[in-house]
Formats: C-alpha cells, sequence, structure tokens
C-alpha cells in the first residue's frame, strides 16, 4: 500500500466554496453574484468578515465595486463591500510607495467616509468598523485616542468576541504603526483574559508574537542577527502563551471542523505550537487542520509548504 504524502492546501479562499464561485463574477464585473452571496450570509458575523475582507480584496483592481454601488447606491452590502474595497486598495497604495513614504491624506479620508457611510447603512453589522480601525492606522499619526475609543466602542457593541476587530486594533497599537511592543501584548493580554471558553480571542496573543518576530527581523541588520530569533518562538513563555490559548479556545471544543473564517487563526495556533516544540498541541491542531493552510504566519519563519510537510513528518498527527 502506497503511504499517502502530506500536501497542504492553500486556499486563498480557505475553503469557502460558495466565495471562490463568487470570485469569477468578479472577474467579468458581474456584481449580482456578489450582492446573492452576501445576502446569503446574513448576520453571521464571522462569515461575512471574512467574505467580506476576501471580496474587497479580490475587487481592488477592478470596478466591480464601484458598478454595484452604482446600480444601488443605498443598497447596504453594496457600501459595506464599497468601504471595505477602498480601504484595501489605500494599503495596496501605502506598500506600493514603500515604507515610510506617506499616501495621500485624501485618500485615507476618503475610505474613512466610505466606511462611516456604510455603518450608517447597515447599523448592526461590525464590518464597516473594522475597516474604519483598520485604514486609521494610515494616518501618519495615527487618530485621537478618543476617536479611536468611539469606533471601537461601536464595534464592540456589535460584536465583542470579533478576532478580526481586535486584530485591527492589535495592528494599530503595534510597534510597526502607532504604538510599542508592549502597549500591543497588553492589548492582547487584556482581551485573552476576559474571553470565554472556546472563545478564539486569545490567539490575538500568537498574532502579537508573530508580529513582534517580523519587527526584530526587519531591523536584524546581518545574518547572526536573525540566527538568534529562534529563542523567540520556544522559550517558557511562548509555550505556555499556546497551551493557554489551546485550552481555553480549541480544548473544549465539541466540534472539530474548522470555519474559513477561523482558519487562519487555527494556523496562528498551529504554528506557535510547532515552533514551540509542543507536540500533543501541535499534533491536534495540525489534525484539526488536515490539508487546509493558510501561508501566513508560516511565510514569516520560512517556506510555507515545507515548514508544514516538516511539522506533519515530526509530529504524525492521527487522522
Amino acid at each position: 500500500m502506497t503511504r499517502h504524502r502530506f500536501a497542504p492546501r492553500f486556499d486563498p479562499d480557505c475553503g469557502d466554496t460558495a466565495l471562490s464561485s463568487t470570485r469569477h463574477d468578479i472577474v467579468i464585473g458581474r456584481w449580482q453574484g456578489l450582492r446573492e452571496l452576501l445576502r446569503a450570509t446574513g448576520p453571521r458575523w464571522l462569515a461575512r468578515g471574512h467574505r467580506v475582507r476576501l471580496l474587497a480584496q479580490a475587487c481592488t483592481s477592478s470596478s466591480t465595486a464601484e458598478t454595484w454601488l452604482a446600480a444601488e447606491p443605498h443598497g447596504a452590502d453594496a457600501l459595506v463591500l464599497y468601504a471595505a474595497t477602498e480601504t484595501a486598495r489605500a494599503f495596496s497604495l501605502a506598500i506600493a510607495a514603500g515604507r515610510g513614504v506617506p499616501i495621500d491624506r485624501r485618500r485615507v479620508d476618503s475610505a474613512v467616509m466610505a466606511c462611516l457611510r456604510a455603518a450608517e447603512a447597515y447599523p448592526d453589522d461590525p464590518t464597516p468598523w473594522i475597516s474604519l480601525i483598520s485604514v486609521a492606522r494610515l494616518y501618519p499619526s495615527g487618530v485621537r485616542r478618543q476617536e479611536l475609543g468611539r469606533w471601537w466602542d461601536e464595534l464592540h457593541g456589535r460584536d465583542q468576541y470579533s478576532v478580526e476587530g481586535h486584530l485591527q486594533v492589535l495592528h494599530y497599537y503595534s510597534a510597526r504603526w502607532h504604538g510599542s511592543h508592549g502597549l500591543m501584548y497588553d492589548f492582547a493580554r487584556d482581551a485573552a483574559g476576559v474571553a470565554p471558553p472556546g472563545c478564539a480571542l486569545p490567539v490575538l496573543v500568537q498574532y502579537a508574537r508573530v508580529e513582534e518576530y517580523r519587527q526584530h527581523l526587519d531591523a536584524a541588520q546581518d545574518s547572526r542577527a536573525s540566527m538568534g530569533l529562534g529563542q523567540h518562538w520556544n522559550n517558557d513563555g511562548a509555550a505556555g502563551d499556546v497551551r493557554r490559548t489551546w485550552q481555553r479556545w480549541i480544548m473544549g471544543r465539541t466540534e472539530s471542523a474548522v470555519e474559513p473564517g477561523e482558519l487562519r487563526d487555527v494556523n496562528y495556533l498551529a504554528h506557535g505550537a510547532c515552533s514551540a516544540g509542543l507536540q500533543d498541541v501541535a499534533a491536534s491542531l495540525l489534525r484539526m487542520l488536515g490539508e487546509r493552510a493558510t501561508r501566513t504566519p508560516w511565510s514569516y519563519t520560512g517556506d510555507p509548504e515545507k515548514q508544514l510537510v516538516k511539522w506533519h513528518k515530526e509530529f504524525k498527527p492521527r487522522s
């Protein structure tokens, strides 16, 4: 019998087949499929946020979002997607300009206004507030603390356990943007501390650890300096964070299936468990994931496919 060789599948839609089908509509400029998808999604905020975020990324280089909005200028879903698309475009411009080069403030202002219009059109939806907090990072000095706090309150009041919403605040408070490693970790640990059992918020600490690693890697001047970062993943503190997150979020789950909207989060925890050498935790998470994988955070520490193949071979998760 030929033994099955493990090979990860990096599906950009994280296994969301309905989303994958809708992508074809963007290619041909047909907006009706997007409307049908978001209408069918309804107020399932995890799935909706996942779909809006990925649809927006796919719409950045097309006029599909604008065409939909022109056809339905007061449509809540059209406004929400357009706001997310404008946010994604603002980030694309910032990346293209290069680190440290400010982008046109008017472009950021325009994205902010689109987010506020979307929030007004769909009052229950947390998604426009997530987009708003995200684009706030692009202001050279950030936004006033009171303003960020108000936006956060609006988001928190609609979806208090939104990982994506918390993640945008975490990025805002990171040293890369408008804060520090300490401020970022404090926010992540505070959120984890109030999360009920089964909630994914404790994984924010893993996002913070990856962000800190990226910052240190950028600052490393030579290969010897970057080689010293290995201890970043396998010290007692890092291992303890991984195990606590697994115990509070995953260990008590009665359903082991991973939703498309949480696939990236599980990959972050699996990456931390593998890097810390926690065999039982890593095997459990790799078993949950099966062949499904996201390129981040594995891409920050090497070739994603090679790493996953290596860890599967080492920890031998059973199906």
